[in-house]
């Protein structure tokens, strides 16, 4: 038998949350240029990441133009994407990234809503 503490249910979630709260973030915003819609996606995670992981992420920017190679190891076809590398699941959103609630969902950092998960790809 182990000498820690059984957490109850509640605890246990609690527990989880903040432990969600405390997850630091790893996004590379991959974008073509400073074309309106680069500057546009740029904006867009910037203003995301500020209200909701404020403190702990770290957002790094690549022009694919300027740096073609890191577009090729990550497989990025289209321009604006946003990977998230950590924390695990990886996820691509791909986009101006002007739908904050896709990009939170995508993030992982807010469910999905019913009617999304059943729209047709």
């Amino acid at each position: 038998m182990s000498d820690q503490p059984t957490l109850s249910p509640i605890e246990a979630l609690e527990a989880a949350a903040e432990a969600a709260r405390s997850e630091q973030y790893l996004l590379i915003l991959y974008v073509a240029g400073l074309t309106p819609r680069s500057q546009e996606a740029i904006r867009n995670v910037s203003r995301i990441c500020e209200k909701h992981l404020a403190g702990r992420y770290t957002l790094q920017v690549i022009d694919i133009y300027q740096q073609p190679e890191l577009a090729g190891t990550e497989q990025i076809v289209a321009a604006p994407t946003l990977l998230k590398k950590l924390p695990l699941p990886l996820r691509r959103i791909i986009g101006s990234m002007a739908e904050s609630e896709k990009v939170l969902v995508g993030l992982g950092l807010q469910p999905v809503q019913a009617d999304e998960a059943h729209e047709p790809p």
